[in-house]
């Protein structure tokens, strides 16, 4: 089996997911093959040493289907003899993109991979992809009376179960743009973020556009609650409704790509490996709650691993909403203080396909920076799934 090995990951900044922002006259197959372009060119590779190139992506209808990840490496220049594949494991995709990655590289499949995500919410609209179509059928109505839920209702469900209030909600929120802004400034994501020019622009897009410096609680108290509906609230008389869009990651546009390889072709390349992937697990879990099965998957790929939660230096937990990493510190009993040390999503963004290696972009720029050794990474996904990764620097 061969190990493997990290050697380079690359991000675009966050754009808004709007019409007007900074990404969002990019087509997506050009926004990812910039970040495929990139790490290409940061590593001085022959593209023909690359075997194929695994991208998330939720929203796969437009600009946004027929294969993403093959129509990017085209983009990027790559010979035709590298294929591609386009991944749906909701917002986790690209976090999946990773582990299968890493996965055939560990059983010989693979040598040279690029894994990733992109997402363009101004271009795909969340939801969009269903075509105003009913995607679940008639036996998943059985199994879950009422139907399933989207996100922000779970969201609320999991405030409820783990007693968050709407000021803890934003509090957190407020922290999360505090700790993004404060980041950016002493040039943090700099290693991490590739600088890009979208069509029309004249000036490189270079920082997060969905960072608010300055966002405070009280700013964030005035927001109203978004997912509370007379059906909703008939259906759950019980919930607080406090999500609020101060509390919720924002809709956004970008892209992200992480180059894995076996230990071996490294050396022989004379590539140094950044890390090195140590485990990676995915797990099922309440599709009506669904964003607590961040809290199994942290016990499963912990429990591969063979380490502790008090072994990790750094976290990253998707902050799709606030009360997820905050009820995932609940329920491991980690750190608060190792929990999204530069940000997350809130501030961030959260480019849904795009998140999982943005995430991990920020994983391993975090424990270079403190010259830690073992992070770990863990996102929630739709329909109640997760993915874990733990990573060491080498």
């Amino acid at each position: 089996m061969s190990a493997p090995v990290i050697v380079d990951v690359v991000r675009t900044a966050s754009g808004k997911g709007k019409p007007g922002g900074a990404l969002s006259t990019f087509h997506p197959v050009d926004l990812l093959s910039e970040a495929i372009t990139a790490l290409v060119d940061r590593n001085d590779l022959d593209p023909a040493a690359i075997d194929d190139v695994l991208i998330g992506c939720l929203g796969q209808v437009g600009e946004q289907s027929v294969n993403i990840a093959r129509n990017a490496a085209l983009a990027a220049g790559l010979p035709v003899t590298t294929a591609g594949v386009t991944i749906d494991r909701q917002c986790g995709s690209g976090l999946q993109a990773v582990s299968f990655a890493a996965a055939g590289v560990t059983a010989g499949l693979y040598d040279a991979v690029i894994a990733g995500g992109v997402e363009m919410m101004s271009k795909v609209p969340i939801n969009h992809a269903t075509l105003g179509e009913d995607p679940f059928g008639s036996k998943v109505a059985e199994r879950f009376p009422g139907g399933l839920v989207g996100q922000g209702v779970s969201a609320e469900i999991v405030a409820q179960r783990w007693n968050l209030d709407r000021d803890s909600l934003d509090e957190y929120s407020a922290g999360s743009h505090a700790r993004a802004a404060a980041a950016a400034a002493r040039g943090a994501f700099d290693d991490e973020i590739i600088p890009v020019t979208a069509p029309g622009s004249e000036a490189a897009h270079r920082a997060d556009e969905t960072v608010r410096p300055g966002t405070s609680v009280d700013a964030l108290a005035g927001l109203e609650p978004v997912f509370r509906t007379d059906e909703m609230v008939a259906r759950f008389p019980q919930l607080g409704w406090v999500i609020t869009p101060g509390n919720s990651s924002p809709l956004t546009d970008g892209a992200s790509a992480i180059l894995l390889m076996s230990e071996e072709l490294a050396g022989t390349l004379g590539l140094r490996p950044r890390a090195r992937i140590v485990s990676h697990a995915v797990v099922g879990s309440d599709p009506i709650e669904m964003l607590t099965g961040v809290i199994p998957a942290t016990r499963r790929v912990l429990e591969r691993a063979g380490l502790t939660i008090g072994d990790m230096d750094a976290y990253e937990v998707n902050e799709a909403f606030a009360p997820v990493p905050l009820a995932w510190a609940r329920g491991t009993g980690a750190d608060p203080a190792l929990l999204n040390q530069r940000g997350g999503a809130i501030a961030l963004g959260h480019a849904l396909g795009s998140s999982g290696t943005r995430l991990l972009a920020t994983l391993l720029t975090q424990l270079e920076e403190s010259g830690a050794r073992f992070g770990l990474e863990t996102i929630c996904e739709g329909q109640g799934m997760a993915n874990a990764l733990i990573i060491e620097r080498l």
